[in-house]
């Protein structure tokens, strides 16, 4: 068992140390079923609530590329990736989300009176509700936020319920998701860089999403060559983002 869990130490260390975001991928040595697995597993990650308010979706006909590239302004890892996965966050499918997690709850319960379970059918059935349902105008997250002040003043309370806070939420699980996925493709012998600078606008048109949709980062995808890493790896010490309380 230890060496088994050394051996799983490694390969993460190795996984962990070896992505790096790649600017310039091999024109030809490519294995698309890294990515259909790769999606696979982060369809695994972690998710607040378990909400899944994401979605990914695969760019790699030629024309549909080359729009892509220069709606990300021509960026380098752009011109070169061999496909490309843009991670999008939908708050606008909460409902549906929390339905069919009740659904799962509900149809797992059985007869197990104890089981816990009850609770999250209330977490589902009605907190969700709470949480998720809000208005253009933040009426409704303006009144959150002052009951959660108010529950705040007796007892250790979530601050963080109206419209915005929700959305931060969904970009966070959407994130994790986009992590597995790139250390995936690096177990997988494949390479990814994360790309933020893009026009959301005309991509969201590219894929045709509803208003709702928020464009959370696209992932270029390939092998890597010499030249797609452009310097040594530069992180601050540790010590200044490491804490002891």
């Amino acid at each position: 068992m230890d060496s088994l869990k050394c051996d799983l130490l490694n390969c993460f260390d190795f996984i962990v140390n070896t992505r790096r975001a790649i600017r310039k991928f091999h024109p030809t040595d490519y294995d698309p079923e890294a990515v259909t697995r790769s999606l696979a597993r982060a369809h695994l990650a972690p998710s607040s609530s378990n909400m899944q308010l994401w979605e990914f979706y695969r760019v790699n006909t030629p024309d549909k590329m080359k729009e892509l590239s220069r709606y990300c302004m021509g960026q380098n890892t752009t011109e070169t990736a061999r496909e490309m996965v843009v991670v999008v966050v939908r708050p606008d499918l909460w409902r549906n989300r929390a339905r069919s997690n009740y659904e799962f709850v509900k149809t797992n319960l059985g007869d197990r009176p104890a089981f816990k379970g009850r609770s999250a059918l209330t977490y589902y059935g009605k907190l969700m509700p709470i949480l998720y349902n809000n208005d253009p105008f933040g009426i409704r997250g303006g009144i959150k936020m002052l009951v959660a002040w108010f529950i705040g003043l007796r007892r250790p309370m979530v601050r963080q319920v109206n419209r915005t806070d929700m959305r931060i939420v969904a970009h966070k699980s959407a994130a994790l998701a986009a992590q597995t996925f790139m250390l995936s493709m690096v177990a997988e012998g494949h390479d990814t860089c994360p790309v933020e600078g893009f026009d959301s606008k005309r991509l969201k048109k590219l894929l045709n999403l509803p208003s709702r949709a928020e464009i959370n980062m696209v992932i270029t995808c390939g092998k890597r060559i010499p030249e797609g890493i452009y310097g040594p790896r530069f992180r601050v010490p540790l010590e200044e983002v490491v804490f002891t309380v």
